[in-house]
């Protein structure tokens, strides 16, 4: 009996640290899933501003692209400059001469913005050439996304080229 009692009294202090350590573990576990959740929630805003400026700025550049074309085909006619045009890399020129082809696009903070800017191509020198350039926002104004179309007026054929500008201009 008195073996019995001393052991006992050897094993009073151990089940407190034994569950202080599992509450631990448990908080350091739920703390570190905690910040993940954090780290994908902001991942996922990130990825929808990115696809709202993608979708604000192709919407643009296919509303600008159509209004082009029909344009041409009306006979319309502006003076080209040699070489690819430049303006859209100038902020001040490309938010003096942008225009605006919808009032407003969902989600997105401002509208999307396009510049046409004709130019000659000096290799085929017959043909009427345009690049058309189309900026969309996302819900901030950091969230933008930048598309080109290269069209070019060869007779009665039309040609167009797409690109992604990859990074902001300015």
């Amino acid at each position: 009996m008195r073996q019995e009692a001393r052991r006992c009294k050897a094993e009073h202090g151990v089940a407190l640290p034994v569950v202080l350590l599992i509450v631990s573990m448990m908080l350091v576990t739920s703390a570190a899933w905690f910040e993940a959740s954090l780290f994908e929630a902001r991942n996922a805003a990130s990825v929808l501003d990115a696809l709202q400026s993608f979708h604000a700025a192709d919407g643009a550049l296919t509303l600008c692209s159509r209004a082009l074309v029909d344009g041409m085909a009306s006979g319309s006619s502006i003076a080209a400059q040699a070489g690819e045009p430049q303006q859209w890399r100038r902020q001040d020129a490309f938010e003096a001469l942008a225009t605006t082809p919808a009032s407003s696009w969902p989600g997105s903070v401002r509208p999307p913005q396009c510049l046409m800017e004709a130019w000659r191509i000096e290799t085929r020198p017959a043909v009427r050439a345009w690049l058309v350039t189309a900026r969309g926002f996302g819900a901030t104004e950091d969230a933008q996304s930048w598309l080109q179309m290269q069209i070019v007026f060869d007779g009665t054929r039309v040609e167009r080229h797409w690109r992604r500008v990859v990074a902001r201009p300015f």
